[in-house]
C-alpha cells in the first residue's frame, strides 16, 4: 500500500470518526446548523471512498485497453466529489429553510459546541494534511478531497459562531441563518472543484509556467536540431503529457537524432519525473520556423 493509498484510507476513518461527533452534537441539541455540519460529514465519507477507489484505479499499469493507463479515475473522482458537495449544500439549505419558518431554542449546547469543536479541529488538520500531500503527490482525487474538507471546515466554524449567537441573544432564528450562509459557500466550493476537475477530463494544458519551462528546457537541450513544434501538453491524473514535432538538418543521421531526443527527454524527467514525451523527428523542409527555437 503506497503513501497516497494509505491516505485515501485515513481519509475514510477520520470521515466517519467525525461524522460519528457531529452527530452527537446534533442529536444533544437538535440544532439545524449541527444537523447540517452533520450532513455535510456524511458526504465526506462517502467521497472519501469514492477517492480511495479512484486511486486505486488510477495506480493500475496500462493494458491493452488503456494503453495511456488509467489516470484519468482520478478526476472522475474530483468531479463526483464537486457533485456530492452541491448536494450537501442543497440538503443544508432544505434544513436551514425549515429551521428559518420553525426556529427553536436549543439543548446543551454548550456540550454540543465542544464536540463540534473537537471535530471540526480534527478535520482542520486532516484538511491540511491532504492539501498539502496531495499537492505533492500530484493526486487530483486527495486535492479535491482536501477542498471538500476545507469546504467542511468553513461550515463548522460558521456553524460555531451561528449556535454561539443564537445562545448568547436568545433568536433562536439565527442557528437556521448562519447554515444557509455557510450553505451558499459549500456551494461555491463545490462548483470550483468540478471545474477544476472537469479541465483535467478535457485535456487541459499544463500552467502557463510549465509550460514556459518545458519549452525552455527543449530549447536549451536540443543543440544540433532546427527546431521544435506543434508543442502539446495535458494532465491525466499524476501524469503530463508532453509531445511535439523536432526538425533536424537532412545530414543528420537516425542515430544523433535519437541522441539528440534522449537529451530533451532526460532533462524533461528531471523537471517532471512522471512525464511521459513523445517526440517526432523532421526533416528539414518540414520547419515552420516558429514554435521552440533552438538556442
Amino acid at each position: 500500500m503506497n503513501r497516497t493509498v494509505r491516505i485515501a484510507v485515513g481519509s475514510i476513518v477520520i470521515g466517519i470518526l467525525v461524522l460519528g461527533l457531529k452527530t452527537l452534537a446534533w442529536w444533544l441539541t437538535g440544532s439545524v446548523a449541527l444537523l447540517s455540519d452533520a450532513l455535510e460529514s456524511t458526504v465526506n465519507v462517502v467521497t472519501a471512498v469514492a477517492a480511495l477507489i479512484a486511486i486505486r484505479i488510477a495506480q493500475r499499469p496500462a493494458d491493452q485497453d488503456h494503453p495511456y493507463g488509467h489516470h484519468k479515475a482520478e478526476f472522475l473522482s474530483a468531479v463526483l466529489e464537486g457533485v456530492m458537495i452541491i448536494i450537501a449544500a442543497l440538503l443544508i439549505l432544505e434544513e436551514a429553510y425549515n429551521g428559518i419558518r420553525n426556529p427553536r431554542m436549543l439543548d446543551a449546547p454548550v456540550a454540543g459546541l465542544l464536540i463540534n469543536t473537537a471535530a471540526g479541529t480534527i478535520n482542520a488538520v486532516w484538511c491540511w494534511m491532504l492539501l498539502r500531500q496531495g499537492r505533492l503527490l500530484k493526486s487530483p482525487a486527495l486535492v479535491a478531497d482536501g477542498y471538500h474538507l476545507l469546504s467542511d471546515v468553513v461550515t463548522s466554524g460558521g456553524v460555531l459562531v451561528g449556535v454561539s449567537l443564537a445562545i448568547v441573544t436568545g433568536y433562536a432564528i439565527l442557528d437556521p441563518i448562519l447554515a444557509a450562509v455557510v450553505a451558499v459557500n459549500i456551494l461555491w466550493s463545490g462548483w470550483k472543484v468540478m471545474i477544476t476537475s472537469l479541465g483535467g477530463l478535457m485535456d487541459q494544458a499544463v500552467s502557463d509556467d510549465l509550460l514556459r519551462d518545458i519549452r525552455d528546457t527543449i530549447s536549451g537541450q536540443a543543440e544540433g536540431a532546427i527546431e521544435a513544434h506543434d508543442l502539446r501538453t495535458r494532465h491525466a491524473g499524476s501524469r503530463t503529457f508532453i509531445d511535439f514535432h523536432l526538425v533536424v538538418a537532412g545530414d543528420v543521421s537516425v542515430a544523433q537524432a535519437h541522441a539528440i531526443c534522449d537529451r530533451i527527454e532526460t532533462a524533461l524527467k528531471r523537471r517532471l519525473d512522471d512525464a511521459q514525451i513523445t517526440i517526432h523527428v523532421e526533416p528539414e523542409h518540414k520547419a515552420k520556423h516558429s514554435g521552440v527555437l533552438v538556442i
